[in-house]
């Protein structure tokens, strides 16, 4: 089966290619986002995920999105309605990711020009996801996979752009790469306490890490 092309222009699909890493951004309270996003983009990442549930996440993705322009994505996080998607858009957001895949959620960021990463965990669900024409599926929760249930996704799937995601550390992105993945998304093991009073400059370290083992030589 020939893999679905979302019409037009799509903002994340280039860039997961180009970049090879999404950084996600989620805590429970309050904390300085803008700053995180700064010293990420900074340390030269280009993609940036922050999840709304995470308190201030549309504030920041409004300020961020005003401040780096088309030098970096950003984007929206745990995206489960159509007003997420509007509420993505309305700040200046560039894509939006879901934790599951609904039709719905995702024509509804292509409506908006938004790109999209649903996620899926099994082959049916990759399937169906990429039915729906993402930027890309994001394999969730990776840490329970590894490496090898990517490589044997790509197998009979070989056409589809997967993004794993939770639980990769810095040493795990070769293994996944050479599995077959597009990009990784990565959160804890990248952002650590950064946004509950952890050190920004052991943030930038981690991230200079992160992109250099993300293959993106490029910043």
């Amino acid at each position: 089966m020939p893999p679905a092309v979302p019409p037009g222009p799509d903002p994340l699909s280039e860039a997961l290619h180009s970049h090879g890493l999404v950084a996600i951004l989620r805590a429970r309270g309050h904390g300085p986002l803008l700053d995180a996003i700064r010293v990420l983009v900074e340390a030269g990442v280009r993609i940036v995920e922050v999840t709304i549930p995470t308190p201030g996440s549309m504030e920041a993705v409004a300020a961020a999105a005003k401040e780096f322009g088309s030098e970096v994505l950003i984007g929206t996080g745990t995206v489960l309605t159509t007003e997420d998607v509007s509420r993505t858009a309305d700040a200046g957001g560039r894509f939006v990711v879901c934790p599951h895949t609904d039709p719905v959620v995702i024509t509804a960021a292509r409506a908006s020009g938004l790109g999209s990463l649903p996620g899926a965990y099994t082959p049916t669900e990759v399937l169906t996801a990429w039915r729906c024409a993402p930027s890309a599926v994001k394999i969730f929760p990776a840490s329970a996979l590894g490496p090898h249930y990517v490589a044997g996704l790509a197998a009979p799937l070989p056409d589809i752009p997967v993004v794993p995601t939770g639980g990769i550390g810095v040493d795990d992105i070769a293994a996944y790469r050479g599995a077959g993945a597009v990009a990784v998304g990565v959160s804890s093991p990248l952002i650590g306490d950064a946004l509950s009073g952890g050190s920004l400059t052991e943030l930038h370290h981690r991230a200079r890490r992160y992109v250099l083992a993300s293959g993106d030589h490029t910043s």
